[in-house]
């Protein structure tokens, strides 16, 4: 597995991705309804494509597959970070996030899903509140969650 930098043309597959991420990986933690609000699989490419460009967005591929990718903007927050149901726990997600924030200087913030929350606490984010976020008319709990760029003693 390698990482590099986003392409226009990587964005198809991210979208698909995402989709099957979303439906698989988080489908524990919430509704079939609030997976479908999620990602409803009509994503707006040029809309995803225009953010990835005006973020650092990383792609962790092997082969010519992409088993996962993240993107972070230049205040540190850590928008999409996504691997492939069949690449959990290779330690992929961890690649992604040590190389965004290592390039963007912290401290660095997120909207963790139920799901990636204690993913995010192991990597020292901590949560500064649970909110209920709207997605086509259907809440969904996420946590705002942000980490220092020193980590101080608790």
């Amino acid at each position: 597995m390698y990482l590099r930098r986003y392409r226009p043309e990587d964005c198809p597959s991210m979208a698909a991705l995402f989709f099957d991420t979303v439906h698989t990986v988080n489908a524990r933690d919430y509704t079939p309804v609030q997976l479908d609000a999620w990602a409803d699989g009509t994503p707006d490419l040029a809309a995803w494509d225009s953010r990835f460009r005006r973020h650092l967005t990383l792609i962790a591929q092997e082969g010519s597959v992409i088993l996962g990718y993240a993107d972070m903007d230049a205040s540190g927050y850590l928008d999409h970070l996504y691997v492939h149901r069949d690449a959990q726990r290779r330690g992929i997600a961890t690649a992604l996030c040590d190389a965004l924030e290592a390039a963007v200087p912290g401290p660095w913030t997120t909207h963790a899903s139920l799901t990636a929350r204690p993913f995010f606490e192991k990597r020292g984010y901590r949560v500064l509140r649970s909110q209920q976020v709207e997605c086509h008319g259907i809440l969904l709990t996420n946590f705002v969650m942000e980490k220092s760029a020193v980590r101080l003693p608790d």
